[in-house]
């Protein structure tokens, strides 16, 4: 989900995932999903993290480097740490986070409050364009101010991060018509689900200068959604 939100910022201006370095935090289900649909984009994913540091790869994943770490983190329950160790020309950064590191998009998929403002700054410095988060609110308020002050395309958990809540309602639809979608099926939908999420973003957020505030368009279709529920319900 996160991947299908993500590709779509880049092309409000008319570029892609193609060629960028990805900068990813975490290492579990949604980071390591990014990252294999960050590489299918054709984006170079440099570094992923734990609790313990990070993994800058300057090489980037590649498919052999993406099954180690799901075999590790998934079967194994390892540290991050270890693929520095099986791919050297890796480099691990104890107790650090990644965000020092030079890219042009960023996916926080770590943990709440990970992008604070010195991290901000230095993605801004790093030539970072578009950050859009697949964790519970990892930028704080005052990374999030940097962002949009320096114009980056910034796209908040609440709409980026919504494909777990979106996949579980696939999987309750699937129960209630008794019925088995292919993975195929499901990433449809999900993408479709995706698209519609970021056309409403767009159409509430979008400023008269042309910036995209993806957190006033988020917030605006969210409550919009919420009272056409009520008065068609009839509580209003």
């Amino acid at each position: 989900g996160l991947a299908s939100f993500a590709k779509q910022l880049p092309a409000t201006r008319g570029k892609s995932f193609q060629g960028k370095t990805v900068l990813i935090s975490g290492s579990g289900n949604v980071a390591q999903y990014a990252a294999q649909k960050a590489m299918r984009l054709g984006a170079k994913v440099v570094t992923l993290s734990d609790s313990d540091g990070f993994v800058y790869d300057p090489e980037g994943l590649n498919e052999e480097k993406h099954a180690f770490v799901m075999e590790l983190k998934n079967f194994r329950r390892g540290r991050i740490k270890e693929y520095a160790e099986n791919f050297p020309q890796a480099t691990y950064y104890p107790g650090e986070r990644p965000w020092r590191i030079p890219c042009d998009i960023a996916l926080p998929c770590a943990t709440q409050n990970e992008i604070e403002k010195a991290d901000a700054e230095n993605l801004v410095a790093g030539g970072c364009f578009c950050v859009a988060e697949g964790a519970n609110m990892p930028s704080n308020p005052e990374a999030i101010r940097i962002f949009q002050s320096n114009g980056l395309l910034y796209a908040p958990g609440k709409a980026s991060n919504a494909g777990g809540v979106a996949t579980s309602g696939l999987e309750m639809t699937q129960n209630s018509i008794r019925q088995k979608w292919t993975a195929e099926e499901v990433d449809a939908h999900l993408h479709r689900i995706m698209a519609d999420i970021h056309s409403a973003c767009l159409k509430y957020g979008t400023e008269d200068n042309g910036y995209i505030n993806y957190v006033k368009g988020a917030n605006i279709a969210g409550f919009i959604k919420v009272a056409n529920a009520m008065v068609d319900q009839g509580l209003v």
